[in-house]
C-alpha cells in the first residue's frame, strides 16, 4: 500500500476516533451536568424586571423606581429591520441553526488556541445568549460553556425559534441601565421601536458586543464604527439593499440620554408610594412591573409645588441677601475650564441655577452658568438684595451692582415672570402645602418642602410644630358642644396665672396686638383670634374635655398640651393632621383617613389593590338619617359611607 494512503487511513480513522471520543466526552459531561442543568420550560412565562411607575390620577408621571429600564414588547412590535441588524451583528444563520453554530464555535476555538487562550472573537449564539442570560453566571469557564450549548440546545427544542428571538431582544443589556430594545430606544433616541430608522436600528443591534463601554452616549466615536460594521453586515446578508446600505452610512448619530419624562413634580409623594408598595407587596415591586395611580391631581399638584416655591422665595426676598453660595479667586485670564472646574458638583435646585460672576461694575454683572451660557444681571435684578441682619431687619437697598456681586461669587439665577433673569438665592425657611378632599381624605397635593433633592424630610407628613391659631376652631367646637354660641359674649381682658415655671414665677399670656376690647361675641373673637377670649372659654369647659373633644378630629393625646396652652395652639401636629381635622368641618362634621393611593394595577394590567375609603356623602340615605336623628354633626362619627363597587355601606 501506497505511503500516501496509508497516512490517509491513519488521518481519518484518528478522525474518526476523535469524533468517538469527543461524543463520548459530550455523552459523560450530559451525565454528569444534566442534573444541574435548570429546567427551560419557565421560559414560556418568564417575567422580566421592570420598573415600579408612580402616576397621578390622570395617568401622568410621577416618578420611576428601578434599577433597570425596561418596556417588554412582543416580537410583532420590533420591526424587522432591528430584528436583522441583531441577527446580523450576532446570529446570521440564527434561523438555520439548532442552537449552536459549530462552525462560529471551531473558529473562535482556534483563534483562542492561536492566541494563547485569550479571548479573541465570540461564537455564541442568540440561543446561547438566551441561556447564559437567563440561567448563568457571567464567570468565564469551560464548564459554564458546556453546560451553555446543552441549555442552549434544550430551548431550541422547548420555543420556537420567535419565541428565543423575542425573550433576547427584550433581556439583551444595552448600555445605562437599559434592558431591552424598547428601554434602549427610549433612552437612547427618545423613540418608540417603530420611529426608529434604519441607522438608529444598526447602532442598537451593534451594542450588545460592549454595551457600557461603545455605545452612542459614552464612547461616540466606537459606537459609530460599530454601527457601521452592523450595517455592512446587514448589507452582505442581504437585509438591506447597497442604496439604504450607503444613505444610512451617511446618516449623522445624534444619540443622547433621555429620561423617561416627569410630567407631575410630586418627589414626596413619589417616595411615599415608593415606601408604602414595598410594604404591601415586597421589595420585589420594584422590579414586577407594578403601576402605582395616587390620588394626586396633576394641575392642583404644578400648582402647589409652584406655590410653595413662589411664598418661599418671595420670604426669602422680603428677609434681604444672606451672600453668594460661595466664592473662588479668579485670575485676569481664567478660561472656561476653570469656571466649569469652580462650578463642578453644584446643580440646579427648584429651577434655580449656579453660576460664578466673571464681571461685575457699578450698572451690571456677568454669570457663566454650567451650559457655558452668561447672562448679564442689571441693577433691576438685584436690587432686592438687601443685606440681610436678622429675621426683622435688613440693610439698605443696593445702589449699584457691584455692591451685591463680586466677581468670583458663585450665586444662583433664576428667570422671574417676564422671563428676565434675576439673581435669587437658596432660602433659608421652608414650607409645606397639602391638600385633601375633605369627603373621602384623597390628597390631591402634597409638597413636602422646597426641594427634595436638598432634603427628603416631607414637611407635610412627618413635620410636627405647633399650629398655634390656627387650633382655635376645634377649642372653639368644643365649647359649642357644651352649650355656648357664636353670640356667646366673654371678656376679652388680661388674666394673671400662677407659674413657678414661668418668669417671676406668673403666666400673663396676651393678644398678639396686646390689646383689649372687653366683653365679644364668640364669632367676633374667633375672626379676630383672640387669645384672652379663648384661654376663658377653654377654662371654662375644662382642659380636660378640651383634649378629649378634640382628638375627635384625629388628634393624638400625646400631641395635646395638658394645660390652658392648649388655647394658644401649643399642640404638636403635622400639615397632614391638621387637613384632616378641619376637613371634618368642610364635610360636616364626620372624621375621614387620608389616603394617596388609589390603586395599584400589575404588569398584565389586572387592578390588585384598590382604595375603598370611608365617604362622607351629602346625599346618602345613612348620613340624612343620622342627621335627622342625631343634633347637630359631630366629629365622634365615623364617615357614614364606605364607597365600594357594590356602592354604599353603613360602618360596622
Amino acid at each position: 500500500m501506497p505511503k500516501f494512503l496509508r497516512l490517509l487511513r491513519y488521518l481519518v480513522l484518528l478522525g474518526i476516533l476523535g469524533v468517538i471520543l469527543m461524543a463520548s466526552g459530550l455523552g459523560i459531561a450530559y451525565w454528569v451536568l444534566s442534573p444541574r442543568l435548570p429546567a427551560v420550560g419557565k421560559l414560556h412565562s418568564v417575567q422580566m424586571q421592570v420598573p415600579l411607575r408612580v402616576l397621578s390620577a390622570d395617568g401622568k408621571l410621577i416618578a420611576t423606581f428601578g434599577e433597570t429600564r425596561r418596556i417588554p414588547v412582543v416580537l410583532g412590535q420590533v420591526p424587522l429591520q432591528l430584528r436583522e441588524a441583531f441577527l446580523a451583528a450576532e446570529d446570521s444563520g440564527f434561523y438555520h441553526h439548532g442552537g449552536i453554530d459549530y462552525l462560529s464555535t471551531l473558529r473562535a476555538a482556534v483563534e483562542v488556541v492561536i492566541h494563547g487562550g485569550r479571548k479573541v472573537q465570540g461564537g455564541s449564539t442568540i440561543t446561547q445568549q438566551v441561556a447564559r442570560n437567563f440561567f448563568l453566571s457571567p464567570e468565564k469557564s469551560y464548564t459554564r460553556k458546556i453546560m451553555e450549548w446543552f441549555l442552549a440546545y434544550r430551548i431550541e427544542h422547548a420555543l420556537s425559534k420567535n419565541e428565543i428571538l423575542q425573550l433576547y431582544l427584550n433581556k439583551i443589556f444595552l448600555g445605562h441601565h437599559s434592558y431591552g430594545v424598547a428601554a434602549a430606544a427610549q433612552y437612547y433616541y427618545g423613540k418608540t421601536l417603530g420611529q426608529l430608522s434604519l441607522a438608529e436600528c444598526a447602532m442598537l443591534g451593534g451594542l450588545p458586543q460592549a454595551p457600557s463601554a461603545a455605545n452612542p452616549v459614552t464612547n461616540p466615536k466606537r459606537a459609530l464604527e460599530r454601527r457601521n460594521y452592523v450595517l455592512n453586515r446587514m448589507q452582505a446578508n442581504g437585509f438591506i439593499t447597497q442604496a439604504e446600505y450607503q444613505q444610512a452610512l451617511q446618516t449623522p448619530e445624534d444619540a443622547a440620554p433621555h429620561e423617561a419624562p416627569i410630567q407631575v413634580h410630586a418627589p414626596y409623594v413619589a417616595e411615599m408610594a415608593r415606601l408604602a408598595v414595598i410594604d404591601k407587596l415586597g421589595a420585589k415591586a420594584l422590579t414586577d412591573g407594578y403601576i402605582v395611580y395616587t390620588t394626586l391631581n396633576s394641575q392642583d399638584q404644578n400648582s402647589a409645588d409652584n406655590a410653595v416655591r413662589k411664598g418661599l422665595l418671595a420670604y426669602a426676598y422680603r428677609h434681604g441677601w444672606h451672600g453668594p453660595e460661595g466664592r473662588v479667586r479668579l485670575q485676569e485670564n481664567a478660561d472656561q475650564a476653570t469656571l466649569d472646574h469652580a462650578l463642578s458638583g453644584l446643580y440646579p435646585v427648584a429651577g434655580l441655577i449656579p453660576g460664578i460672576v466673571t464681571q461685575s461694575d457699578t450698572h451690571s454683572a456677568h454669570v457663566y452658568l454650567q451650559n457655558g451660557q452668561t447672562v448679564v444681571l442689571a441693577l433691576q435684578s438685584v436690587i432686592w438684595a438687601k443685606r440681610y441682619i436678622n429675621e426683622n431687619r435688613t440693610g439698605p437697598t443696593p445702589r449699584t451692582v457691584n455692591q451685591v456681586l463680586k466677581r468670583g461669587d458663585i450665586v444662583r439665577i433664576d428667570l422671574d415672570d417676564q422671563g428676565h433673569w434675576q439673581l435669587t438665592e437658596l432660602p433659608k425657611a421652608q414650607a409645606a402645602l397639602l391638600s385633601m378632599n375633605p369627603d373621602d381624605g384623597a390628597i390631591r397635593a402634597l409638597v413636602g418642602g422646597f426641594s427634595y433633592r436638598l432634603s427628603q424630610f416631607n414637611r407635610a407628613t412627618q413635620m410636627a410644630r405647633q399650629p398655634g391659631s390656627s387650633f382655635k376652631p376645634f377649642l372653639y367646637s368644643a365649647a359649642f358642644q357644651r352649650g355656648f354660641t357664636p353670640a356667646s359674649v366673654v371678656n376679652d381682658a388680661p388674666l394673671i396665672f400662677n407659674d413657678p415655671a414661668a418668669k417671676k414665677g406668673v403666666w400673663t399670656p396676651t393678644n398678639d396686638n396686646e390689646k383689649f376690647q372687653g366683653p365679644t361675641r364668640l364669632r367676633v373673637a374667633l375672626a379676630q383670634s383672640k387669645n384672652l377670649v379663648t384661654i376663658r372659654l377653654v377654662n371654662a369647659i375644662g382642659v380636660g374635655y378640651a383634649r378629649r373633644y378634640a382628638m375627635r378630629f384625629g388628634f393624638r393625646a400625646d400631641a395635646l398640651p395638658d394645660n390652658l396652652s392648649i388655647a394658644l395652639g401649643t399642640a404638636s401636629v403635622s400639615p397632614l393632621q391638621m387637613a384632616r381635622g378641619y376637613a371634618v368641618f368642610a364635610n360636616g362634621g364626620y372624621l375621614i383617613d387620608p389616603y394617596f393611593i388609589k390603586r395599584i394595577v400589575n404588569r398584565d394590567g389586572q387592578t390588585i389593590y384598590i382604595a375603598h375609603p370611608w365617604l362622607a356623602c351629602n346625599d346618602c340615605p345613612q348620613r340624612l338619617a343620622a342627621d335627622t336623628a342625631a343634633s347637630g354633626p359631630s366629629p365622634t362619627s365615623a364617615a357614614v359611607s364606605k364607597s365600594g363597587p357594590t356602592g354604599y355601606r353603613t360602618p360596622q
